[in-house]
């Protein structure tokens, strides 16, 4: 592909899709729970280090990334858990998302088997760009040269902003859901003070469940479900996990108010401290004809770097595995 075609695309892609949806998308699942509710601060008792990579239309060299890694764990000392998330998307090579928070997440026994976790996240979004090899479409003469100076000057300067989240997570029995409300701060991502250019708020509410299949408890049925609201952009998932002591797999619909009807199903691997898993996603049904099948590969990893369930006084879950 031409250089200068590489780079009109990915400015074009930068705004189809910012149109849509103003933050990463790194899809259903909970390998990211801490950054999309800070009340599932620790929910697993021990602590768990993560790591997550994202490749946004693979095969179609739009150059989209997202890396994620994160710590969380229950800590006796505060009640709670806490933890330590960082984020970096890379969008076409022209625009790159840092963003980062700690969380903290208060843990309540409301009744005998009711548990209310309250969480908290603060955190940084810091935007830069790389507009030196970026080519406008008034540069391009009728012949396809880039021979034209632009008309537009592109400004370079990044720029670092400070974020809060709220959340809360129920517990009861084999069930458990939560609420969070994410960019309180509504940071405001451009130079111009434009009321678009403002990240909206982010609501996302989640449920799931838990049931054993077989009487040793060994092969465990995960229902769940999770949707989001972001300015006038709506999207939800809803599938299962279908899990044994050492693998899983999973499968679940998605579906957002663009008329985009999509599939994923992914695998992951269990071995002692350690979990991997990969995720698929493609498209059955796009409401504009732009997406391609293929919209995204996710490959995680997971370490239990200690075990403290003997000597936790509260309710943790087994967050499904995807």
């Amino acid at each position: 592909m031409p250089r200068y075609l590489f780079y009109l695309i990915s400015i074009f892609s930068l705004t189809a899709f910012s149109a849509f949806s103003q933050d990463t998308d790194f899809g259903p699942g909970y390998q990211s729970g801490i950054m999309k509710n800070p009340a599932l601060t620790g929910i697993s008792g021990s602590g768990v280090f993560r790591m997550s990579y994202l490749n946004l239309f693979p095969g179609h060299n739009y150059n989209f990334h997202s890396v994620y890694t994160s710590f969380d764990s229950y800590f006796h000392e505060i009640h709670g858990g806490a933890g330590v998330y960082l984020s970096d998307d890379i969008i076409g090579g022209l625009v790159n998302d840092l963003r980062g928070a700690f969380s903290y997440s208060y843990f309540l026994q409301a009744e005998k088997d009711l548990y209310i976790n309250a969480g908290l996240s603060a955190g940084f979004l810091r935007r830069g760009f790389n507009f030196r090899n970026a080519v406008l479409p008034d540069q391009i003469d009728p012949l396809g040269n880039i021979s034209l100076p632009s008309s537009e000057t592109l400004i370079n300067d990044p720029r670092t902003l400070f974020d809060i989240g709220t959340g809360v997570v129920f517990v009861r029995g084999r069930y458990f859901g939560g609420f969070s409300v994410l960019h309180l701060t509504q940071p405001d991502l451009g130079t111009s003070g434009s009321a678009e250019d403002k990240l909206k708020r982010k609501y996302f509410v989640h449920v799931a469940a838990e049931y054993d299949i077989d009487r040793l408890k060994h092969l465990k049925l995960q229902p769940l479900a999770a949707g989001e609201l972001q300015g006038s952009y709506f999207s939800a998932y809803a599938g299962a996990v279908v899990e044994t002591r050492f693998l899983a797999a999973n499968s679940l619909f998605l579906f957002n108010n663009n008329g985009d009807l999509d599939l994923q199903t992914g695998l992951s691997f269990r071995r002692e401290q350690v979990t991997i898993l990969y995720n698929y996603r493609f498209n059955l049904k796009s409401g504009n004809a732009l997406l391609p099948f293929s919209l995204s590969h996710q490959a995680g990893l997971a370490f239990n770097l200690n075990n403290v369930e003997k000597r936790i006084k509260v309710r943790t879950i087994n967050l499904p595995s995807l």
